[in-house]
């Protein structure tokens, strides 16, 4: 064979070679692809799934506000809350992969639960109160929507043990689901299914909306900043002494609050994300995470150090409220006072370490949004006034005055009144102005926190 044919023969393999390695990169892509493809799927169901989750668990705390609310007003928008979030759940329901007896009759109750909170809802608009026969319609509805809660969560478990992919639902169709998901959650959304008939009489009044406006932020000030000085204003809040290395991580223009973003390095953390607005240079987010395997720092120290760090940075008159602990790091929520009201709009939660008390977080949204100075002299009515509004059966515990936000971007100053009905701890708030029901809270006590919904 001469040098040409064997520069021939090696040209062919090499374009060989070449044409063999291009269709292993294209099989590689679209393998990529197709992974990336079913990931996305199996990341869509799981939002659709957890949106479910939190909306029948809003479900269940609406239902149980109706059961104390003693006011039509508040009666009625309790329950138009109820028909709100049942209709979201039942939304998310439908974008799941799934169709089986089970998710039908969990779909048929979130039904009869809309409808009927709707249907007396319109009641309470009509300035009715509520019947024996109503209430207890509710409280059988409540006691379901318990049960669909404890399904769910099991489901959830289910999900994150990876006996229930969602995609496999999707490819091997719904018989998939008997093999898969636990015997508890099945005979949990059966036995839904036993109690339906109860409600077949119920009559509905069809559909309602409200319309949500957005609100001023009150609290952001200033001019507006370059990225340099908002780089600065890093550097000052980290400490000089501490910030070793500040990168830039952009500009986000279309954010809630349009900020810099920033990557901060120390001797001690190699990652603080932290986050300055453009108009005014504040601070609206930091966060480092570290283990903390000891817990040294009481929840009572843990307030002070946190109190006192928002001192420091210019929060001043910040009263904690409720937190929440989890893995040695309480997050905190203070809420500004004014006169020695409690003004719930302006919110700041702060992270503490309770290995050695380190501040591991910040978060002020809520107080750049709401932040102004307040009239709380309209006060018209008397503490005894307003606790004869409250439900009968409310043990008082602890009365004080607050501003809470509305759903429409607006305030209102009441009476705070912290009470427990049975097992339940109810923070319920009374207009001081005209004695009206505004609002109904459950908290909920854990061992890590305490929260309310």
């Amino acid at each position: 064979m001469g040098w040409i044919d064997r520069l021939k023969k090696a040209h062919m393999l090499s374009i060989i070679t070449i044409f063999l390695v291009i269709i292993a990169c294209l099989i590689a892509v679209l393998l990529n692809n197709q992974k990336k493809a079913k990931q996305a799927s199996e990341n869509s169901y799981n939002m659709a799934f957890y949106e479910l989750v939190d909306y029948v668990q809003n479900v269940e705390t609406y239902l149980a506000k109706s059961l104390i609310s003693s006011t039509p007003e508040h009666g009625a928008e309790t329950l138009t809350s109820v028909w709100r979030e049942a209709n979201l759940a039942q939304a998310y329901l439908a974008q799941l992969p799934i169709e089986s007896q089970e998710l039908e009759n969990t779909e048929k109750f979130l039904n009869q639960v809309s409808d009927y909170s709707y249907s007396l809802s319109r009641k309470n608009i009509y300035n009715e109160s509520l019947t024996e026969d109503d209430l207890k319609n509710l409280q059988q509805l409540h006691q379901y929507s318990v049960e669909l809660q404890n399904t769910l969560n099991q489901l959830a478990d289910d999900i994150n043990s990876g006996r229930i992919k969602w995609n496999e639902l999707t490819e091997k169709g719904t018989t998939a689901l008997a093999q898969q998901v636990s015997t508890s959650s099945l005979d949990g959304f059966s036995s839904l299914e036993e109690n339906f008939h109860e409600y077949s009489g119920l009559i509905y009044d069809g559909a309602f909306s409200e319309h949500l406006t957005s609100s001023e932020k009150k609290g952001l000030i200033g001019e507006d900043i370059n990225e340099e000085i908002a780089k600065q204003k890093v550097i000052e809040f980290i400490g000089k002494d501490k910030a070793k290395d500040v990168q830039s991580l952009g500009y986000s223009e279309n954010a809630t609050i349009p900020q810099y973003n920033f990557s901060v390095k120390t001797d001690v953390a190699d990652n603080i994300n932290i986050s300055i607005s453009r108009k005014g240079g504040h601070i609206i987010y930091m966060n480092s995470n570290r283990d903390v395997n000891t817990e040294i720092i009481s929840q009572e120290e843990a307030n002070k150090i946190g109190k006192d760090f928002l001192s420091s940075k210019g929060f001043e008159n910040m009263k904690e409220t409720y937190f929440l602990k989890q893995d040695g790091i309480v997050t905190i929520n203070y809420a500004y006072t004014q006169d020695n009201v409690v003004v719930y709009s302006d919110l700041i939660k702060v992270k503490v370490a309770l290995d050695n008390g380190e501040i591991l977080g910040i978060e002020t949204t809520g107080y750049i949004n709401n932040h102004t100075q307040r009239d709380t002299s309209k006060v018209k009515i008397s503490e005894e006034k307003a606790k004869e509004t409250l439900n009968k059966n409310l043990d008082i515990k602890y009365s004080g005055l607050a501003i809470i936000p509305t759903k429409y971007q607006t305030e209102i100053l009441c009476y705070e009144f912290k009470g427990k009905v049975e097992d339940r701890e109810f923070l319920v708030y009374i207009n001081a102005e005209n004695g009206r029901e505004e609002d109904i809270l459950i908290i909920t006590n854990t061992p890590n926190g305490t929260l309310t919904m």
